[in-house]
């Protein structure tokens, strides 16, 4: 399956850029004001239905209380305790060894005394920066109005897998691809937050793990370059570079995940198999150093591999140049 869908990808890419191969690829045109406002119009790709079993909402309004208090105090909650684990799928996650996933959230938070954030009492965001080893950092976020909850894991992996990474959790998920723009987009708000107050890369390599215990993909769909008022980032701001490392980032992922089956707790190393080296030159010989064309390309090529369409991207909520 693996090598037909790479074979897929690289006929798909030779019949859609082999005529520009041998010549320098013009860059692509700007967008009129139409295409603007339909990008605009697709600046929240959230997909609400996707999430199931939504937590109890008159449940929830207890938790306002732990707003300001240190992330550990919630934790010693019963009631707080049974929503963790209706968010946090059961499952093997490799922390440096082989450990449920809820006990590594648990781990990081257990010692945390970062405050607890309300914001406009509805999202709540319990942070954990207590990680005993490999920068482990955590969090959960719960949308206390919809009685949705996510939460997500950061560490560098020494296992032979890309580093650093943030998985994303949520049993109440059961799709089979996912990228960010899926997620609410108050989640993605304060996950940008969150990776600013905790030195976490804004660009690196995310997964997804939800009801089904299989580590996804959780593609980047945002544009860098693009604001939320349509306004194009100056020049020299580094956003096409983020846009060049995040779609560099998902498709090292998908290879990945691919090569060792989607498996959340996988100690491999990433081998880089011939029909990949082959990809990779004939994006050189398209693209050359136009950083566009490449992104574009690799958005396509990755989205052949994980079997989903090529959504058009979105704008990130947050100023240009974090990294």
């Amino acid at each position: 399956m693996r090598q037909r869908l790479l074979r897929r990808g690289l006929l798909v890419l030779s019949l859609l850029y082999g005529a520009a191969a041998a010549q320098q690829p013009a860059p692509p045109p700007p967008m009129n004001a139409q295409e603007q406002a339909g990008l605009d119009a697709l600046a929240v790709a959230y997909d609400p239905a996707i999430f199931r079993n939504l937590l109890p909402t008159a449940q929830l309004d207890a938790l306002k209380v732990y707003d300001g208090q240190p992330a550990k105090a919630i934790f010693k909650d019963k009631q707080f305790k049974a929503i963790f684990k209706s968010i946090v799928p059961d499952c093997m996650f490799h922390y440096g060894k082989d450990m449920d996933s809820r006990d590594a959230v648990q781990m990081v938070m257990d010692g945390s005394k970062t405050p607890i954030r309300l914001r406009e009492g509805r999202y709540l965001l319990v942070s954990g920066d207590d990680g005993p080893y490999l920068a482990g950092r955590a969090f959960v976020w719960i949308d206390l109005q919809e009685g949705i909850g996510l939460a997500g894991f950061y560490f560098h992996p020494t296992n032979g897998e890309p580093t650093p990474t943030v998985t994303v959790f949520s049993r109440q998920v059961k799709e089979t691809s996912m990228s960010m723009g899926q997620l609410p987009p108050e989640f993605a708000r304060d996950v940008e937050s969150w990776s600013r107050s905790e030195r976490v890369p804004l660009v690196t390599t995310r997964y997804f793990i939800g009801e089904n215990k299989k580590r996804l993909l959780l593609a980047h769909d945002e544009e860098y370059c693009t604001q939320l008022d349509g306004a194009t980032a100056a020049p020299g701001s580094g956003c096409q570079q983020m846009d060049a490392d995040s779609a560099e980032l998902d498709m090292n992922a998908a290879y990945y995940l691919q090569q060792v089956h989607y498996a959340t707790n996988a100690t491999a190393w990433m081998i880089n198999g011939p029909e990949q080296v082959a990809w990779l030159d004939i994006r050189t010989r398209t693209c050359g150093v136009d950083t566009a064309c490449r992104v574009r390309v690799t958005r396509e090529h990755t989205a052949v591999m994980i079997g989903r369409p090529v959504h058009a991207p979105h704008p990130v909520p947050h100023p240009i140049g974090h990294r």
